[in-house]
């Protein structure tokens, strides 16, 4: 790996893809982006062009291909974990030589199907926290002031994951290193995880949800909260119910606007990810598995 400039792929150049792939490119880093034929058409001709609350608007040349063919030192998948089986396809793992590789994917379980195709000491866990859309093919609105990622590994060399956050600090992102990944991923997955199934429950923005659905959302956090500290993970539900109440009320989450859009959601990496998790440790989610049953139903 270069102590210097890294050479990164993006895997799903969408709003975080995008976002973070034109970022990285703006430092001073090689980025391929791998995408399919018509998104990467798109992008090789007309490049991305970002409107950020956070780092202002600029706009970049891209250079994108259906399969990367050249190793790289870091693979950033930020693909929906409904197309990520298939996005996969354009990274061999022969190709990817030593590179770290780091799923920035809402859920848990995509943990283990990375390490199943990579060597497990070249993948971090990662999560972020950021509203960013993209409009079309190379056009990105991120519109929160903020970009916050952490990154953990249970597997890859420490020395290795602080070399990871401090090339995405020097681009200008908001990077943690945690110790645990198991704490990182289900701190999000809290939180997440009654966001998306009530508010796409209820058709309704957060604001509308903690008025109006106050006691299904108490439960759900207290579930998850529970699986959770069952998978390892110590949560708070009072925390969680705090950050929730803070949230601007027309807040929407990922998985409503999907639904809204007609497009397949991440249903079962959060919501079935939870009861997945609560049948292994035996933990008791009532609420959290009928509003999971009721959607699967809906859509």
């Amino acid at each position: 790996m270069s102590d210097s400039r890294w050479s990164v792929a993006i895997v799903g150049p969408g709003g975080v893809g995008g976002l973070l792939g034109a970022v990285l490119a703006r430092a001073g880093h090689p980025v391929v982006y791998v995408a399919k034929p018509d998104t990467a058409a798109a992008l090789n001709s007309g490049g991305i062009s970002v409107q950020s609350a956070q780092f202002g608007d600029f706009h970049t040349p891209a250079t994108a291909a259906a399969q990367l063919d050249r190793p790289v030192d870091l693979c950033l998948v930020a693909t929906k974990a409904t197309s990520l089986d298939a996005a996969l396809t354009g990274v061999p793992a022969q190709a990817l030589g030593d590179g770290l590789v780091l799923p920035l994917l809402n859920g848990v379980d995509h943990m283990a199907a990375l390490r199943t195709r990579f060597p497990a000491e070249q993948v971090v866990a990662g999560a972020i926290r950021v509203e960013s859309t993209r409009v079309s093919p190379g056009r990105i609105e991120h519109t929160s002031p903020f970009s916050w990622i952490e990154v953990a590994s249970d597997t890859a060399p420490r020395d290795r994951v602080d070399a990871l956050a401090a090339q995405l600090g020097q681009a200008g992102l908001d990077v943690k290193v945690r110790d645990d990944e198991t704490a990182l991923l289900w701190d999000k997955l809290a939180f997440l995880a009654p966001l998306a199934l009530l508010t796409t429950h209820a058709g309704a923005p957060a604001g509308v949800v903690r008025q109006q659905r106050r006691a299904d959302l108490e439960a759900v956090i207290g579930e998850v909260a529970a699986v959770a500290g069952a998978a390892g993970s110590q949560v708070d539900p009072a925390t969680v119910l705090g950050m929730f109440d803070r949230v601007a009320p027309g807040m929407k989450s990922s998985m409503q606007r999907d639904v809204e859009a007609n497009r397949p959601t991440e249903l079962d990496a959060i919501g079935g990810a939870v009861l997945r998790a609560a049948r292994r440790h035996g933990v008791d989610t009532p609420v959290t598995a009928r509003l999971v049953d009721e959607l699967g139903r809906s859509g």
